[in-house]
């Protein structure tokens, strides 16, 4: 069986820059990034959809990821362009090629109140933790003044999570979660409770998430997330985690993080 592959269209701008495409702005992580940057330069991103699918065409297994959405007109418009690329390439070489699944990255709170119409617009969604707690906590997670207010584990981003896995479920779409969370056995342990799945994670970080999910059952997460829900603070959170996760010998897996 064929592995789904999923690929990202270009997501530059703020803290991802190109040498050889340099964007200067007073405040880049509210600017000319994402999807932004390529619905402006359409060819930029035509030239990169036309790859993807010839590459698709004999495999069929292509997922085509859209950053920094957010409104559902930016949507509408890149499902416009790969529809367009689609016929250019089936053109250009004499057959029909297998359609693309479509998702967004859910990075921007904005597209947290959208999900119901986005469930008719795209097949999956992803959410981007990084990016989306940043924003929900208006905090500049390179900018080392404020480094310390930025925590994923902040109630306001644990309800927005548990917002979009309910939403999700409601509307059946495929969810998917990335950033630092993913990775972040602490954060998991609320994760699962809350009804994720899917999640993507730099290698280094796999071995210790397997280990914790053998070591946990869903209705134990369930009632974690719950009671972290109901907390005030992220450090009223991350104590119930850390105790969660002592009572089941699993403290080495977030002493050295607490």
């Amino acid at each position: 069986m064929i592995k789904p592959v999923t690929l990202r269209t270009l997501d530059v701008g703020a803290d991802k820059q190109l040498p050889y495409m340099p964007i200067s702005e007073e405040n880049p992580c509210l600017g000319w990034r994402g999807i932004r940057i390529t619905l402006d330069q359409p060819e930029i991103f035509l030239i990169q959809v036309r790859a993807m699918l010839r590459a698709n065409a004999a495999t069929g297994n292509l997922n085509i990821l859209l950053p920094m959405v957010t409104s559902l007109d930016e949507v509408d418009e890149a499902r416009r362009l790969i529809e367009r690329a689609g016929r250019e390439v089936e053109e250009m070489i004499g057959y029909e090629i297998p359609k693309p699944r479509i998702g967004i990255m859910l990075e921007v709170p904005s597209m947290v109140f959208m999900l119901p119409h986005l469930a008719k617009r795209v097949d999956f969604i992803s959410v981007g933790t990084n990016d989306l707690t940043q924003y929900i906590l208006a905090v500049d997670r390179n900018n080392t003044r404020v480094a310390n207010i930025y925590d994923s584990l902040h109630p306001a981003m644990l309800r927005a999570l548990a917002m979009i896995a309910r939403e999700a479920e409601i509307h059946g779409i495929d969810l998917r979660l990335c950033g630092e969370m993913a990775g972040d056995p602490m954060c998991v342990a609320i994760l699962i409770g809350l009804g994720y799945r899917h999640l993507s994670m730099n290698g280094r970080s796999v071995a210790r998430v397997k280990y914790l999910l053998r070591r946990i059952d869903y209705a134990e997460a369930e009632n974690l997330a719950q009671r972290s829900l109901e907390a005030q603070l992220a450090t009223e959170v991350r104590h119930q985690v850390a105790a969660f996760m002592e009572r089941r010998g699993m403290g080495g897996l977030i002493r050295g993080g607490l």
